[in-house]
Formats: C-alpha cells, structure tokens, sequence
C-alpha cells in the first residue's frame, strides 16, 4: 500500500463550516473507511509562497492509503472539496537520508 496526502483546495472565500457540510464530509469519510490514516482538518488564515493556483486557497488535508495513485483518485472523486474547489493527490515518499532527522 502507498500513502498519500489529500490536499483540499478552496474557493478563496470558501468557509470550513456550512450547515450541511459536516455530514457529506463524515460521509465521504465514512465511505473510504480504513483508507483513512490521518483524517486532517480544515485549515484557516492561510499564506501562499509562490503559483498556488489563482482563487483557491489550501482548505485542509488528509492522509490515505491506496493501491496506487488511480486508486487514490477514485477515492477522492467524491470528495465534497472537489465539488467546492479542488483536490490534489500527492504520492508520499520517504526520501533516503531523512531517518536521522526524523529521531532527532
């Protein structure tokens, strides 16, 4: 199994909590079930260094596991932040050398 982190990408003036939102979310969730390693949260009072996409902002993030990236694409298809804005799927990797400064 691979890991990937989910990143959420909002309208600029998207707003985290809606009546309704917070069901068709625990229900996307709900649905991938053990896929689910680190749930996230939404994110606020957000910053961008760089091209981060014009109009979106970072919405929030999660962490999954899959079989490979199209299965981690299927899974987000129906994520309610894709409707909304966006979502980008990122193949997380351990880089070699990075052991030492993770026990540090």
């Amino acid at each position: 199994m691979a890991t990937f982190l989910i990143s959420y990408r909002m309208p600029v003036d998207y707003q985290p909590v809606v009546d309704g939102v917070s069901d068709r979310w625990k229900a996307w969730f709900q649905s991938l079930g053990p896929a689910v390693t680190t749930i996230g949260n939404p994110v606020t009072d957000t910053a961008e260094v760089g091209d981060c996409g014009a109009g979106t902002r970072l919405g929030g993030y999660s962490v999954i596991t899959a079989d490979d990236r199209e299965a981690a694409l299927a899974m987000v298809r129906s994520c309610p932040a894709a409707e909304a804005g966006g979502v980008e799927v990122g193949l997380i990797i351990e880089p070699p050398g990075l052991e030492e400064l993770r026990s540090a």
